[in-house]
């Protein structure tokens, strides 16, 4: 067995701490009594938060946080290029680095490793899979790429149970070895990596194949026919299916109202009881039901199933409820896929069946949006305005940037129907927004870029009314 080299250390440096994950990772390396320091080039709350755990911290990032003597190995994530001045220095200094999956990889060898993956719902799955699991006492550690309500993007548990929401982007997610993977669905996606999607199916199949120990098993969705490929593939001893139409776990007289559904639930035909789940739409039912399966294969109670699901508020930046003001209720989401953007906007014009619905959507990456254009295009049937701001550049090379705008979306999202329009600022947006908003519309930001300041800013402007 290759040998775990969080064994061998003890001063870890984290370049870009202030992240969603890194922040994560460096409450869990100070919980195996490492001695943790961090860098980013903005102070954050989550900076100012880790610095009271006894993290050190420097800002902004430079050569001279890293040296041979007091740095034992680097960690960094995806965010961080070659040209990072502190990433030159540990390479100069022969310091050994990790990226930020592999050392998550190394702390789930020593734990029962939950991992979730799949094009979309990785983040919801994994938060109800941690709210069942706190709800019945089993204490897990978890490292999301979302913030639970209340709760947040992570925590250091009392058990061995590591909850990791894994992605497929470079092949992040092979560097874990679950004891209990889940597979959601796959779909076309992160293009400017994978070739084409029967190279992202073979991806999965490899992360599948990648559960160990004796209970190693993997969860996956048999209403989705490429993850279903995968799981035939696959020993069936070592596989729990779910889903709405397919699928050992299923729900049936499905409910929704004020926010919440509710379902009975049943396994292999058997009504197993009824849930309330604290979260509407169909998506979020199939994601419990991954959790639930998840759940009684670790042996979960069924009461404390119950009281994980309906005790769950949800996730910021998932079809969440900002306010209301003036008449106008405002909401924000994380979907940046064009399935996501279809079940978001389904799940709002259910919760808001009367309403005018104004979507504020920024897409995320020029090649995610020149691969998925035409998908794009006809992801907004259930809008009755769409504003698109300029895409969000990350990753993407300048070449890249040159082959697809926001105007080329907007213009196919028009030829499909939909009332269309390009507004590149965001502070356009707002004026707009404000200037032509009325009692009962709902206006949705959706992105995963920072879109959400556009609805935060109409807000407050709505408030001064």
């Amino acid at each position: 067995m290759k040998k775990n080299i969080l064994d061998s250390v003890k001063k870890t440096h984290l370049i870009g701490i202030g992240g969603t994950g890194m922040s994560g990772l460096a409450k869990l390396l100070l919980d195996i009594d490492k001695k943790v320091s961090g860098s980013d080039n903005v102070l954050s709350p989550v900076l100012k938060q880790l610095a009271g755990k006894g993290v050190k911290i420097f800002c902004p990032q430079k050569a001279a946080n890293v040296s041979a003597g007091k740095t034992e190995l680097v960690i960094y994530s995806h965010a961080i290029f070659p040209d990072n001045p502190e990433y030159k220095k540990t390479i100069e200094c022969r310091i050994p680095m990790l990226t930020y999956p592999e050392a998550v990889g190394c702390l789930m060898e020593k734990r029962r490793g939950i991992a979730v993956a799949g094009t979309h719902g990785k983040t919801t799955t994994s938060s109800l899979v941690v709210s069942i699991l706190r709800k019945a006492g089993y204490s897990p550690s978890f490292l999301l790429g979302g913030e639970i309500k209340g709760l947040g993007n992570s925590g250091v548990g009392g058990s061995e149970l590591l909850v990791v929401e894994a992605c497929e982007y470079k092949r992040s997610f092979l560097n874990y070895n679950p004891e209990t993977a889940i597979i959601t669905n796959i779909e076309e996606d992160h293009l400017d990596y994978y070739r084409d999607i029967n190279d992202i199916k073979d991806a999965f199949l490899d992360f599948a194949g990648n559960v160990r120990g004796e209970n190693g098993t993997v969860v996956y969705c048999a209403d989705d026919a490429n993850v279903s490929d995968i799981a035939r593939k696959l020993k069936k001893e070592n596989t729990v299916s779910y889903g709405l139409k397919n699928g050992g776990w299923t729900a049936r007289n499905i409910n929704f109202m004020k926010g919440t559904s509710k379902f009975d639930c049943f396994f292999e035909g058997k009504k197993c009881g009824s849930v309330k789940l604290g979260i509407s739409g169909m998506h979020n039912v199939q994601n419990s039901l991954a959790a639930i399966a998840c759940a009684r294969h670790l042996g979960v109670p069924w009461n404390g199933i119950k009281e994980g699901l309906s005790g769950f508020k949800g996730v910021h930046r998932r079809c969440e409820l900002l306010g209301k003001k003036k008449g106008v209720t405002v909401m924000d989401d994380y979907g940046h896929h064009p399935t996501e953007i279809m079940c978001t906007l389904e799940c709002v014009k259910k919760m808001f069946p009367e309403s005018r619905l104004i979507v504020v959507f920024q897409p995320h990456q020029y090649s995610r949006t020149r691969f998925l254009l035409k998908e794009f295009a006809l992801s907004f049937s259930a809008a009755d305005k769409v504003v698109v701001p300029d895409i969000y550049f990350v990753r993407d090379s300048i070449m890249e940037k040159k082959l697809v705008n926001a105007q080329i979306l907007v213009e196919k999202i028009r030829k499909n129907g939909r009332e269309a329009l390009y507004l590149p600022a965001f502070e356009e947006i707002t004026e707009y927004l404000y200037e032509i908003v009325k009692p009962g519309d709902v206006v949705l930001t959706i992105g995963a870029g920072p879109v959400n300041k556009v609805a935060e800013d109409l807000l407050a402007r709505l408030a001064e009314k």
